[in-house]
């Protein structure tokens, strides 16, 4: 009962004065009494006031070092981040706190919001994807030390995005190398772009069998098979349509209602023609 005498006029009195005007707040971030400021803080994160609230953990953090209110105000702290979308703040608070508290109350929320946090600050595909790596990391070690989570669906999830970015930064690398087609101004060892294509392609097939894009990369190999085909010089030209239209069979088998069907039929019909 003393207990609550002692915490029901100290939070009435915080939330009058997180109600008043800003005057009151700057009195309240000057107090020396952690206390009464951690208290304020919880309610600042209760209404949403998220800056008020990181402006007065950050303070908190250090100087309840070793109680269970720093522990809960390292992640309050890392969770006014993320509500205010600052997700690269929000991921080291997160990191700072599994790290300190491996075994703590909120751990297991800690790693999930700091792959959730790297997720979403995942770029475009066309941009460099350290980030991305990043984010896939840090949810796979979600899963490995939570492998039962209920939100392990979710977390699973957000990697097959993530992976299916990379992928399309690959996808867009074997586009460039088709279409830059015969030229030959950007090797300087010989080679050939629909050679690169293939390559490209294929890697990122056996990287990412899963892909939403499967299906996209396996006709993209198609057509650079039938393209250096065409482009072969004779001693090389009848073993290259051979292999265009085992690719094309492949393709057939796992695609047989693909949006390409007519494109691959017709390389199929030109290929084989030219098979002996």
């Amino acid at each position: 009962m003393m207990l609550k005498k002692t915490i029901i006029p100290l939070l009435s009195a915080t939330i009058l004065l997180l109600s008043s005007c800003s005057n009151s707040y700057n009195a309240l971030f000057r107090t020396q009494d952690y206390d009464y400021k951690y208290e304020a803080a919880k309610q600042c994160y209760a209404a949403g006031k998220y800056v008020q609230c990181y402006q007065l953990l950050d303070e908190l953090v250090r100087m309840l070092k070793g109680s269970d209110r720093a522990e809960e105000s390292l992640f309050m702290l890392g969770m006014c981040h993320f509500n205010l979308r600052d997700y690269e703040t929000a991921a080291l608070y997160f990191e700072r706190y599994y790290k300190t508290y491996p075994k703590g109350e909120y751990t297991e929320l800690a790693r999930y919001y700091n792959g959730r946090a790297s997720f979403l600050q995942s770029p475009d595909p066309r941009l460099d994807q350290t980030p991305t790596y990043t984010a896939i990391n840090a949810l796979q070690d979600f899963l490995d030390y939570y492998p039962y989570s209920e939100r392990r669906n979710e977390v699973n999830d957000m990697i097959y995005q993530l992976q299916d970015r990379l992928v399309q930064k690959e996808y867009a690398a074997a586009k460039l190398y088709y279409n830059l087609g015969s030229y030959i101004g950007n090797s300087l060892h010989g080679g050939s772009n629909y050679e690169a294509c293939i390559v490209t392609a294929e890697n990122a097939l056996k990287t990412y069998p899963y892909t939403v894009l499967r299906e996209d990369l396996y006709m993209l190999i198609l057509r650079a098979r039938y393209k250096l085909a065409l482009n072969s010089v004779d001693a090389k030209m009848s073993e290259r349509y051979s292999q265009t239209v085992d690719e094309y069979f492949g393709f057939r088998n796992e695609f047989p209602d693909s949006k390409y069907i007519k494109e691959a039929d017709n390389i199929y019909r030109h290929a084989s023609a030219h098979v002996k």
